[in-house]
């Protein structure tokens, strides 16, 4: 009998411990995906484009030009976005200039121009200098808060 009670408790020791493995490569992957979204607006380009926004479900990206003074205005907007949604947005920033393939893909004809993009697939799109309640309406919009 007491045999028998020492295999269970060591069974159950084994199963314990897969289970606790489990969740701790799920928690690592989480920590990743979040250091992923950085508190800084990520540099999207026409190579990582893709990439990009398939590993992430939620992204807002910033179409804009470095001659563009509205552009330079909404700048720190958009850092600061970044740095609050960090963990639940990305926050990238395209230069139009220096990836026209995406800039044409999306059709941006003026800038700055804010893409809200929900699994791979464009829900909303901002054009403009407008305020950061704005951004942060259509952001909350889509994210189901």
């Amino acid at each position: 009998m007491a045999d028998e009670r020492e295999q269970f408790i060591s069974e159950e020791d084994n199963e314990l411990e897969q289970i606790r493995q489990k969740k701790l490569q799920e928690i690592m992957k989480c920590k990743e995906r979040k250091q992923e979204m950085s508190a800084e607006p990520v540099h999207v380009t026409d190579s990582n484009f893709n990439e990009t926004v398939s590993k992430h479900s939620f992204a807002l990206i910033d179409f804009y030009a470095s001659w563009c003074g509205p552009c330079q205005a909404l700048a720190p907007t958009i850092k600061e976005l970044a740095g609050e949604y960090s963990g639940k947005v990305l926050v990238g920033k395209l230069d139009i200039d220096e990836n026209p393939e995406t800039a044409t893909r999306f059709q941006v004809l003026s800038v700055p121009t804010l893409v809200i993009v929900k699994n791979g697939k464009e829900v909303q799109r901002i054009v403009g200098l407008i305020p950061k309640t704005h951004i942060e309406a259509a952001l909350r919009r889509h994210s189901g808060e």
